[in-house]
């Protein structure tokens, strides 16, 4: 058969899908190894499809990885399909992985920190330069409105970073009927996860009722605009990680048992830098994440000092002493 009659037609879907890959590949070096994080969707069969074309054409290998999550019955056959789907679209490797999934945090939690490890893993063992997943502006929208139902604060409403890491999503700005119709365009059949039509997860209300009814009430776009939002607060959280970093190292000052800061220097600072300084000295040194209420109480020893005692936080001790916050391991 002609090699023209066995491609199929390049379609907007294909196209616009192709074009995100490709420019999700464009910083690496010729005969690197991408692997497509595949489940079987339409989702991540689109992607594999785009890889499976693209990575040859920039120099590169491109493979995939199936994960196994054992939580459903047939998932060994799901999984066995998906990798039978990608050695037909000529990924190599193709590498399958069972992984047992925990409790912690919830069924979609634990799966999704399973999922990740056993990501790493393979990462690790075949030397992959960079794993591709599938996820799509649909799924970043329904990610920021999770976060703002929560009241998760400013950064869970961020989303998705397009690259963490090793892992990056070239699909951000791509909708999910543009991958279903990549996979008619192509011919390719998508699994349909039963978990994604199961109202009992959060996310799948989101998706089947919340959204809906918003686009309905509010005139469509909705989704469009939760991304763009995201766009806007990672920039300007760019921006202040980036002014922070830089005043740091001015400003710490480093001790045997931790570490302080000017008090003074901080409090000339607009609250939002002040306290994402705090909260990168006390990461950076004692591996501590602070909540939001945590870093306004340390904020309160610089704007609102008045003789009070020390704070007990988890891992370590804050407390004022003349014109320097110390920050000591408990």
């Amino acid at each position: 058969m002609p090699e023209n009659a066995r491609r199929p037609r390049l379609t907007p879907a294909m196209a616009d899908i192709r074009r995100a890959v490709r420019e999700s590949l464009g910083d690496l070096s010729e005969g690197q190894l991408v692997l497509v994080a595949l489940s079987g969707g339409a989702d991540s069969l689109a992607l594999a499809a785009a890889t499976a074309f693209e990575a040859p054409r920039a120099g590169l290998r491109a493979g995939a990885v199936i994960i196994d999550h054992g939580l459903q019955g047939g998932s060994d056959e799901v999984a066995q399909r998906a990798a039978e789907q990608a050695t037909g679209l000529g990924l190599d490797p193709v590498i399958v992985r069972r992984i047992d999934v925990g409790e912690q945090g919830g069924p979609e939690a634990a799966a999704r920190q399973a999922r990740y490890a056993a990501f790493m893993s393979v990462r690790k063992e075949t030397g992959a330069a960079a794993i591709l997943l599938g996820h799509t502006l649909d799924d970043q929208a329904e990610t920021v409105l999770l976060g703002l139902a929560r009241g998760s604060g400013a950064e869970s409403l961020w989303g998705m970073h397009t690259v963490i890491g090793p892992m990056r999503r070239p699909m951000l700005q791509i909708r999910r009927d543009q991958t279903h119709q990549s996979c008619v365009d192509q011919g390719i059949e998508p699994w349909n996860d039963p978990h994604n039509s199961d109202d009992r997860y959060t996310r799948v209300r989101i998706r089947q009722r919340v959204l809906p009814m918003l686009d309905e009430e509010l005139g469509g776009g909705v989704a469009l605009a939760l991304t763009r939002t995201a766009d806007q607060l990672r920039e300007d959280a760019e921006a202040l990680a980036h002014f922070a970093q830089e005043q740091i190292g001015d400003l710490v000052e480093h001790a045997e048992a931790g570490l302080s800061l000017e008090a003074e220097a901080l409090r000339a600072n607009p609250p939002a830098l002040r306290q994402r300084i705090i909260r990168l000295a006390v990461q950076s040194e004692f591996h501590v994440s602070l909540t939001r209420q945590q870093t306004l109480e340390v904020s309160r020893l610089v704007t609102d000092w008045h003789g009070q005692g020390p704070l007990h936080l988890p891992g370590l001790q804050v407390r004022r002493e003349g014109k320097r916050i110390f920050f000591t391991a408990a």
